[in-house]
């Protein structure tokens, strides 16, 4: 084990509109590469997604939901959930698509802005230097929310721009599904590798996997 267990886990929250593409293709690739990751102790991260409008009970959208099955995920049992003001608040760490989802889960939680971020933007700002800085305690959640701390503290390291936006594929062919799930999975992998490196109280590079992809 990493450490001490925590009375809950780590919660990641992804936020997209309809909970249908995005977001949910983010949940599934995220749960199997911590699982890669952390082995026995994925359970110290709880990953989860919703919609700011979401189509609350809909399976995945069938390209989104093929995209997802090329990068290795499964797409089976998935059902769209609403983002709720409890979702927004308790979150650790909520991951959004765009800006504007940002917002709205600031419009939920207006104190969770130190833990809300869009994708594009957390990985933006592990990639800054001085963000590999090794986390030390003896509690493994506890490690991670300090990341998250980290990253916030580095925002006015780095200007936010509309690239830190992963736009909606919905209505656009097989290849805009496929380029924004490349999009989500390019910005996801980096942002778990430096939790799961939290977590483990270890360098981000010893806990790397290879990218999933077609």
């Amino acid at each position: 084990m990493l450490g001490p267990a925590p009375d809950a886990p780590f919660t990641v929250l992804l936020v997209c509109t309809g909970n249908i593409c995005r977001s949910p293709l983010a949940e599934r690739v995220g749960r199997d590469l911590l699982a890669r990751m952390l082995g026995k102790d994925a359970g110290l991260v709880q990953i989860v997604s919703a919609g700011t409008r979401a189509v609350v009970g809909a399976q995945m959208h069938p390209a989104s939901a093929r995209v997802l099955a090329e990068l290795g995920g499964d797409p089976c049992g998935f059902r769209a959930r609403q983002l709720t003001d409890g979702m927004a608040a308790g979150a650790d760490l909520t991951l959004t698509m765009t800006r504007e989802h940002r917002h709205h889960v600031l419009g939920r939680a207006p104190r969770a802005m130190s833990r809300t971020f869009t994708l594009r933007e957390a990985a933006g700002l592990l990639d800054l230097p001085g963000s590999d800085v090794r986390l030390s305690g003896p509690c493994p959640v506890e490690r991670a929310r300090a990341l998250v701390t980290t990253m916030a503290a580095a925002r006015s390291c780095r200007a936010g721009s509309g690239a830190d936006d992963v736009l909606d594929p919905i209505g656009q062919d097989d290849v805009v599904h496929s380029h924004v799930g490349q999009l989500v999975v390019d910005a996801l992998v980096p942002v778990l590798e430096h939790l799961a490196a939290a977590l483990a109280g270890r360098d981000a590079a010893r806990l790397s996997v290879d990218a999933p992809g077609p």
